[in-house]
């Protein structure tokens, strides 16, 4: 039987802890090993367990919900504090959507913006349960000390950490778009177009911000306005005038510039410009 998913909660208000509290014990496989109301009590907590008023933990923990905005030390301050090496996979969750790009892009396993649902909850947890799962959690510590401003405690990745999901904006909301169901990218003007799974969401990025954001190893800017996932390239097409095209599976068609070409052809292994 697998082990269950140690959590600690973390929330200076008692509702608001309460409700995470309560959505947990309605999961399978999942001991809520701790609480916290306060930033020190979670520093307490992370940094080997503590049994005080108002935090109570025991062991380790696989998963920590901190929250953002909380009077002394912020979550982010808790995490400065612990020290990236040290934290769990964090999800963190706060009423204020400013804090989303940040935490999201470089840190968490995912983000709760107050009000959330319980589908939503479900979702974090489930992507907390498979980042401890794939043990990615020491990938995710790395970035989270950028964040921080900190040198992360273990040798230097053998690569860079790429963007594993896109945060988007709309209705009130940021969501979560995982950069592997992205299909295309293109630019228009000031803002990106994000093509994925037939939605098309509109962020405010460069092309050049994106592409270096972007795994190389799964992506290839094909034009100066268009990136594509690799995989979802079905042809390279070349039209009479001698302009280059690319065929994704779903049949898009995209340009693809001269200068490009015999590079994005290496790429997948069909020779150059014929």
């Amino acid at each position: 039987m697998a082990e269950p998913l140690r959590v600690l909660v973390v929330d200076d208000e008692p509702l608001a802890r309460q409700r995470v509290l309560d959505l947990l014990t309605a999961e399978p496989d999942v001991e809520v090993v701790g609480t916290a109301g306060t930033g020190r009590q979670a520093v307490a907590a992370l940094a080997g367990g503590a049994q005080t008023a108002g935090a109570q933990t025991a062991g380790a923990v696989d998963v920590v919900f901190l929250d953002v905005q909380m009077p002394g030390l912020s979550g982010l301050e808790v995490a400065r504090e612990v020290g990236p090496e040290a934290m769990p996979a964090t999800v963190f969750v706060t009423a204020y959507d400013q804090h989303a790009l940040a935490a999201f892009d470089v840190a968490a396993v995912d983000y709760l913006l107050k009000p959330f649902d319980d589908d939503r909850f479900r979702q974090a947890l489930g992507r907390a349960r498979e980042a401890v799962r794939l043990r990615e959690v020491d990938a995710l510590r790395g970035r989270l000390a950028v964040l921080l401003g900190a040198e992360p405690g273990a040798a230097p990745s053998e690569r860079p950490a790429y963007l594993e999901r896109i945060a988007v904006e709309g209705r009130g909301q940021v969501r979560l778009v995982p950069v592997a169901d992205v299909d295309y990218v293109v630019s228009d003007g000031p803002y990106a177009e994000v093509h994925a799974g037939g939605e098309v969401h509109v962020i405010r990025e460069t092309m050049r911000a994106l592409e270096e954001q972007l795994d190389p190893a799964l992506f290839f800017r094909v034009h100066r306005s268009t990136i594509v996932q690799v995989d979802r390239v079905e042809a390279l097409l070349t039209a009479p005038g001698g302009d280059y095209a690319v065929r994704l599976r779903d049949g898009t068609r995209l340009g693809l510039s001269r200068s490009r070409r015999d590079a994005f052809a290496r790429r997948l292994g069909v020779g150059g410009a014929g």
